[in-house]
């Protein structure tokens, strides 16, 4: 049984996420034009398999994947940065199993070059995180009105 999976495109990178809790023999593999996803999880521990073929090119040596307690997070380096992905599946149909992320979308074409690239952020992510849950890609609580004063006090949300 396929994994449910969110995914998003950035300038470099797309992102897709399999919601599965608890993964056990977790195997993400990546080739040039596909995904390879298996693993056992959830409170049933059943079988999830996901294989789809790739509307581009990535860089299958440089894509990563991190595993949490709910899900696995996969960052596919795109082997041509900056071309739009419409959609992540080679063919026009829907895939079933696979939504759009729409929290995490972002219409990047319009924007200005980011700071850190989406794909060094993850990589960062990787080799810092030690916690639950995956930080917020795009710069947390500033989007939502919220900045920190650095005193590490909470601010007042009147």
């Amino acid at each position: 049984m396929p994994a449910t999976a969110k995914w998003y495109d950035r300038r470099d990178s797309v992102f897709i996420e399999f919601f599965v809790g608890d993964t056990k023999d977790l195997k993400v593999r990546f080739e040039q034009s596909s995904i390879n996803f298996s693993c056992l999880g959830g409170p049933e521990k059943a079988k999830h398999r996901n294989v789809l073929d790739l509307y581009g090119d990535i860089d299958h040596k440089e894509s990563k994947h991190r595993r949490t307690d709910r899900s696995v997070l996969c960052c596919l380096k795109k082997a041509v940065a900056g071309k739009s992905w419409p959609r992540l599946s080679k063919d026009k149909g829907k895939v079933t199993w696979l939504s759009v992320d729409f929290n995490n979308w972002k219409d990047w074409d319009e924007d200005s070059d980011e700071d850190l690239s989406s794909f060094d952020k993850f990589s960062e992510m990787m080799n810092t995180m030690g916690g639950d849950g995956l930080p917020d890609l795009e710069g947390g609580d500033e989007e939502h009105g919220v900045a920190d004063s650095g005193d590490g006090k909470m601010p007042d949300l009147e």
